[in-house]
C-alpha cells in the first residue's frame, strides 16, 4: 500500500511553512502519510499537474504564487468557492481520480473569528487594506457573512472592480489607501451589537516591504485587527492596536486554519488541533 503524498508548489517556494504544519500534524495524528514542497516554474505547471496525475501515491498540492489563476484550467473540477474567488490554493485527488481545486484560504481567515460570527449582530462592517490575491478570499468569506466592505487600495478603481466581481450584491466602498494614514475626527456611534474588523490583507508591514500606514483613529471602538502578514507575525499594526486596547489576530491563524481545511482534503482525517500552541513554536522557532 503506498504512503499518502502530499506537497506545496510555487515559485518560489522555499519559505512556505505548508510543510513544517503538515509534517507536525502527521505525527501528531500517527498517520502514515509524508508532504513536500516543489519548485515549479510557470512554464513547467502543465508538466506537474501531468506528472502528479500519474503517481498513485500523490494526494494533493497546496498552491502558493505564482500559481493560483494559473492553475484553474489544468484541473478537472472547481469547487464553487474557488469559482467564486477566481483562485485556487489547495487540489486534492478525489476518490474518482478527478483532481479537485479549493481555496481553503477564505476558511482559514474566518477560523479565528468564528465565535464572534455565531453571535448576532445589527451592522458589521470590514475595512480591507489591499487589493491582491490574498484580499479576494477574504473580501468573498466576508460577503459571505453579511459584512458591508470598505475595500482600500493604492488604486481604487481596481478595488471598485474588484468589489464589483467577487460581492455585487452588497453597498461595497472602495477607497484609497492613503485615506487611512491621516486622523480622522469621525465621531463612531455606539457600537453596541456591531462587528468591526480592520484586516491588512496586503504585504505591507512584512519584513523588507514598507510599513503600513494606518491611523487608529479610523477604527471603531471594539475592532478586532487582522493582520495576514507572518514575517513578523506580531507586526507594528498589531503592536500599535493591542496598545490601544483592541483585540488583535495574527497571520498565523489564517495560515494554521487554511492548512486544515487541506490536510484533511489530502489524508481523510482533520488534524489534531490540541497542539496548536506546540505548532506555532515550531512556525516561529
Amino acid at each position: 500500500m503506498s504512503i499518502p503524498f502530499a506537497e506545496v508548489i510555487g515559485d518560489p517556494i522555499a519559505q512556505s511553512k505548508s510543510p513544517a504544519i503538515h509534517t507536525h500534524w502527521l505525527a501528531q495524528a500517527g498517520l502514515a502519510g509524508e508532504y513536500g514542497r516543489a519548485h515549479v516554474l510557470p512554464e513547467d505547471l502543465a508538466a506537474y499537474v501531468a506528472q502528479a496525475r500519474a503517481r498513485p501515491d500523490w494526494r494533493g498540492c497546496n498552491v502558493t504564487m505564482p500559481h493560483k489563476q494559473a492553475l484553474m484550467p489544468l484541473l478537472d473540477r472547481l469547487d464553487p468557492l474557488a469559482r467564486a474567488i477566481g483562485a485556487v490554493n489547495t487540489v486534492a485527488r478525489e476518490q474518482d481520480g478527478v483532481l479537485t481545486g479549493y481555496n481553503t484560504d477564505a476558511g482559514g481567515f474566518l477560523e479565528p473569528i468564528r465565535a464572534e460570527l455565531a453571535q448576532p449582530h445589527l451592522f458589521r462592517m470590514a475595512r480591507i487594506l489591499g487589493t491582491g490575491g490574498a484580499a479576494r478570499a477574504i473580501v468573498v468569506a466576508l460577503a459571505q457573512e453579511g459584512f458591508t466592505l470598505v475595500l482600500a487600495g493604492r488604486d481604487p478603481g481596481k478595488a471598485r472592480a474588484m468589489l464589483d466581481e467577487l460581492a455585487p450584491d452588497g453597498e461595497h466602498h472602495a477607497i484609497a489607501l492613503d485615506h487611512f494614514a491621516e486622523p480622522t475626527d469621525f465621531a463612531f456611534d455606539d457600537r453596541e451589537g456591531c462587528l468591526d474588523l480592520v484586516v491588512n490583507a496586503s504585504p505591507l508591514g512584512m519584513e523588507g516591504q514598507p510599513p503600513l500606514a494606518f491611523d487608529l483613529s479610523h477604527a471603531p471602538p471594539g475592532s478586532i485587527f487582522y493582520d495576514i502578514v507572518t514575517h513578523p507575525l506580531d507586526t507594528p499594526l498589531l503592536q500599535a492596536a493591542r496598545a490601544a486596547g483592541f483585540r488583535t489576530v495574527d497571520g498565523l491563524s489564517m495560515l494554521i486554519g487554511q492548512a486544515a481545511l487541506a490536510f484533511e482534503k489530502f489524508y481523510g482525517i482533520a488534524p489534531p488541533r490540541e497542539q496548536d500552541d506546540a505548532l506555532r513554536k515550531v512556525l516561529t522557532a
